[in-house]
């Protein structure tokens, strides 16, 4: 028999209302994905200052081009997570983002003019020519031969992103990663400009070798050893898979929180709900779980604005 939750109530706000308040509001005013959003943050509340919980975000690199990147930037200067799992293209705009810059747009631009011009279009952000595939290649090949004449002959993708993180600044998200020695994974590095030019530095250094079974080992280890685990997954894809996909190595995750635009009626992994994950032994039957369809960067700021004001606390 099914029994109904509480009642639905009304939202409400004055000009005194903080933003800690507004998330407290949506647990009970039976708002669609409200509720969701409600929940994911009590997760993150519970998850995050879990001393005995191994805790990952992942997210698309498509994330890092936008100015999210300082809110992921933020989360990892506060020690919020352990481990990073993520695309190749994280990396790509995190290079380019420090040493150059991205321009405003809009998705109606012409694609072909924006060709001529040399600007490639990311949705409504875009970007120059110049401030990525020259600019990558110029930067990677400086810090891999930089890396080679200590005697480094090969490398993980943790290794690599280590490398890069030494050699950015305060606003980048893997100097941040680097310095509070959280792990970055990039399972399918090779998908993207620095996979690129880490394959064109091997055709002129043929002893130099990408080791991805060392990032398996990494990963391992962490979660062998884990009494707990769990996820802030930010889109779908490889990055949302591996999570989910080394987790189950224990058991799965005990706190999972996804956020999605992805619909689950074609059967994909990025549109799979958290609780199908429960089926693969990736999350456990017991896990504070919930999944949330929005699109993150406008989301992402007031979840975190709440969290660092419920944190503090």
């Amino acid at each position: 028999m099914i029994t109904p939750g509480r009642p639905v109530k009304d939202v409400r706000i004055n000009s005194d209302t903080t933003v800690e308040k507004i998330f407290e509001e949506l647990s009970t005013a039976g708002g669609f994905e409200a509720v969701n959003l409600s929940n994911g943050f009590e997760i993150l509340l519970e998850m995050i200052p879990d001393e005995k919980c191994l805790k990952f975000i992942s997210f698309v690199g498509a994330l890092i081009s936008t100015g999210t990147r300082g809110i992921i930037k933020d989360m990892l200067k506060n020690n919020w997570f352990n481990v990073v799992i993520t695309t190749c293209g994280a990396l790509d705009h995190d290079i380019a983002r420090h040493y150059s810059n991205y321009k405003e747009g809009s998705f109606t631009m012409d694609d072909k003019e924006l060709a001529e011009q040399n600007i490639h279009r990311l949705g409504n952000v875009l970007v120059p020519m110049d401030s990525y595939g020259p600019l990558i290649e110029e930067k990677i090949q400086s810090f891999l031969e930089e890396e080679y004449q200590k005697g480094v002959k090969e490398m993980s993708s943790s290794d690599i992103c280590k490398m890069i993180g030494r050699n950015l600044g305060e606003d980048s998200f893997l100097y941040w990663a680097t310095k509070n020695n959280v792990d970055v994974i990039v399972p399918g590095i090779m998908d993207g400009a620095v996979g690129s030019q880490i394959w064109m530095f091997s055709q002129k250094h043929n002893d130099f070798k990408l080791n991805l079974l060392e990032d398996a080992n990494l990963l391992s280890g962490l979660i062998f050893k884990a009494e707990k685990s769990g996820a802030l997954m930010i889109g779908g894809g490889i990055s949302k898979h591996h999570t989910l996909w080394w987790n189950q190595y224990r058991e799965g995750l005990d706190y999972a929180f996804y956020i999605t635009t992805a619909q689950e009626f074609d059967g994909s992994l990025s549109g799979a709900l958290v609780r199908e994950a429960v089926s693969w032994g990736k999350v456990t039957p017991k896990a504070k779980e919930t999944t949330l369809h929005a699109e993150v960067t406008t989301i992402l700021p007031f979840l975190y604005a709440a969290l660092v004001s419920k944190l503090k606390k």
